[in-house]
């Protein structure tokens, strides 16, 4: 592979950027979807908008799972010689959080819709089997981990974004520019 798909060094390559990316830019789009859709009344628009938050978030979690993948078989650019040994336990701390949220999220959404016996069709193309019977009872469980969950995604998201500005406004290096599209290694 070339540096410019595997990842060199000194920065990060076109694989992880892309994931990084594509995953920022749907949960942009992901987030205040979810926040709307709950303020609907019921009725065509607001199914419409479950839906779409539905594929979404399968999207979401097809990438992560992706990007998981492309992690273990690529390298990763090490943190500045200067990052204290209390950083970088929090760094990879708060990476796993993301990684691990931004895949339980998903699926705590498809057990709640398992649960309440609607199915998850993807832009129409298909349908995902239900992960558990339908079970009216487990709903409200599955309702609570989401939401949870989103307020678990939405603080790492915010702890990461005030790292990325740390690094590029006080310390002035190079992690942020690193992993910017379209910067070359």
């Amino acid at each position: 592979m070339t540096d410019t798909v595997k990842n060199a060094a000194i920065g990060f390559g076109t694989g992880r950027k892309f994931f990084h990316w594509s995953i920022v830019l749907f949960l942009t789009f992901q987030i205040p979807l979810g926040l709307y859709m709950t303020e609907l009344p019921l009725g065509t628009a607001k199914l419409e908008t479950y839906s779409l938050h539905k594929a979404t978030g399968m999207i979401i979690f097809t990438l992560a799972i992706a990007r998981i993948l492309w992690a273990l078989f690529s390298t990763r650019p090490p943190l500045p010689h200067s990052t204290p040994l209390y950083e970088k336990i929090f760094v990879k701390g708060l990476q796993g959080i993301l990684y691990l949220v931004v895949c339980l999220m998903p699926l705590s959404g498809w057990m709640m819709s398992s649960a309440a016996g609607y199915p998850i069709s993807i832009f129409g193309l298909f349908t995902l089997p239900p992960l558990i019977d339908a079970n009216k009872a487990l709903v409200d469980g599955f309702i609570r981990m989401h939401v949870m969950q989103s307020w678990i995604l939405l603080t790492a998201i915010a702890l990461h974004f005030a790292g990325a500005m740390r690094h590029h406004i006080l310390l002035k290096d190079d992690t942020l520019k690193n992993i910017l599209p379209g910067k070359r290694q």
